[in-house]
């Protein structure tokens, strides 16, 4: 009997230590919710996860306890009923990771006001009349734009080694929204600051992810002469082409996106853009934490380590590391802004004023949903992207890039 009472008596010091270790790591009372529209053999979804677990241990929040994970959820009313079962499981603070999440994460909002709900990338926080609700972009543009420096150095080396005398570039694009035009904006001009006659295409493929669309579009780019192939699309699909096109003799190279390409083109990658996002779910969290009103928007450049470039491939040309630096430096210090306006023309005319419209559409695009302020953004010489929105929202089509579908 005596043995039993000890067995039990244990058992239960065993039950009140894992209750009181439970209890520590929830002394913070933050539960996570996080949706997802992909999972982690997703480029874009992978770069999240790995932010989301980089922000949750910045911010001493147990993953095991403290998150509820939910992968593979569509932009439909299924993001609705999954925020709102998020919430209703106690969660404090929602995450998704996909623009077409919003409007359902913003319905679930008007119904949670004590709950926040952040829809990464975006555009309507500062306009839906909710102060729950978040948005978050990094600066992409800016690692754009010096991914384009890296192909531009390529293309250069590749001319003055009589090896291809046009120096055209291809950009397989996911949709003509403004988020994928100030990309591949970025990306050209930084090309443009080094080789200024080239000359760009984008081909669409109305998919933010499809491998072989991706595959596809990249192959009819090459064939048309397109010497560097960059990418606003999520998947390994235009590297492996380009890889595979370079094995056959011909000269292509690649600059991928979100995640590091070299595995997939060891010899065609040159470095792919990137953003940190562990740095902005870092901030977000953290004011969350400490009980401050969150912001409507957050985002981060390289001043803030917001963006980067993954690993420069061994087919960069030489010094290519050097002038990196040098460009990022001059971003940091405010030298180098991407849009610079005496870099670009529209139309075969200057730009030196942008009065920008920040109201957003309804669903079907026939009216504005909310209206928001209008804005010069083009003020000391450059367009001011991601300053009066995380967001982007340039949207010019500038000369020298040609849209083949939208």
């Amino acid at each position: 009997m005596k043995k039993i009472l000890a067995i039990v008596l244990c058992l239960l010091m065993v039950a009140s230590f894992a209750a009181c270790s439970s209890s520590e790591k929830n002394e913070s009372g933050i539960k996570v919710g996080i949706i997802l529209v992909g999972d982690e053999n997703e480029g874009y979804t992978y770069a999240h996860i790995e932010g989301i677990k980089e922000a949750l241990k910045n911010c001493g929040i147990d993953e095991a306890t403290q998150t509820v994970w939910k992968y593979v959820i569509p932009e439909t009313s299924v993001c609705y009923d999954t925020a709102v079962d998020l919430a209703e499981q106690g969660c404090n603070i929602i995450f998704s990771n996909s623009y077409g999440h919003q409007s359902y994460m913003v319905q679930a909002a008007a119904e949670y006001p004590n709950v926040v709900f952040v829809p990464c990338t975006g555009d309507t926080a500062n306009v839906c009349g909710l102060d729950n609700v978040v948005n978050m972009f990094p600066q992409t543009y800016q690692s754009r734009y010096v991914s384009g420096v890296v192909a531009g150095l390529k293309l250069k080396e590749l001319m003055d080694e009589g090896k291809v005398t046009d120096p055209y570039v291809g950009y397989v694009g996911a949709y003509p929204y403004a988020e994928v035009v100030s990309g591949y904006t970025a990306f050209f001009l930084g090309i443009k600051s080094i080789v200024p006659e080239a000359h760009m295409d984008v081909q669409y493929t109305s998919s933010w992810f499809d491998l072989n669309k991706e595959n596809e579009t990249a192959k009819a780019l090459m064939a048309r002469g397109c010497v560097i192939i960059g990418q606003h699309a999520d998947s390994t699909g235009a590297p492996s082409a380009v890889q595979a096109a370079l094995e056959n003799g011909e000269i292509h190279y690649s600059v991928g996106y979100n995640v590091d390409m070299l595995s997939v083109a060891p010899d065609a990658a040159l470095t792919s853009a990137q953003n940190n996002w562990g740095v902005l779910y870092t901030n977000v969290l953290k004011d969350f934490m400490a009980g401050k009103k969150v912001a409507h928007d957050y985002t981060a450049g390289y001043e803030a380590d917001g963006v980067m470039i993954s690993a420069l491939g061994k087919s960069c040309a030489p010094g290519t590391a050097e002038k990196v630096e040098e460009v990022i430096k001059g971003i940091k210090d405010g030298t180098i802004h991407p849009f610079d306006v005496k870099n670009f023309t529209v139309g075969g005319a200057a730009v030196d004023t942008l009065v920008y419209n920040f109201s957003t559409w309804n669903s079907d695009y026939t009216a504005y949903q909310y209206i928001g302020e209008e804005i010069e953004c083009i003020k000391d010489g450059y367009f001011h992207e991601s300053e009066f929105r995380s967001a982007p929202y340039f949207e010019l089509r500038v000369d020298g890039i040609t849209e083949l579908n939208n």
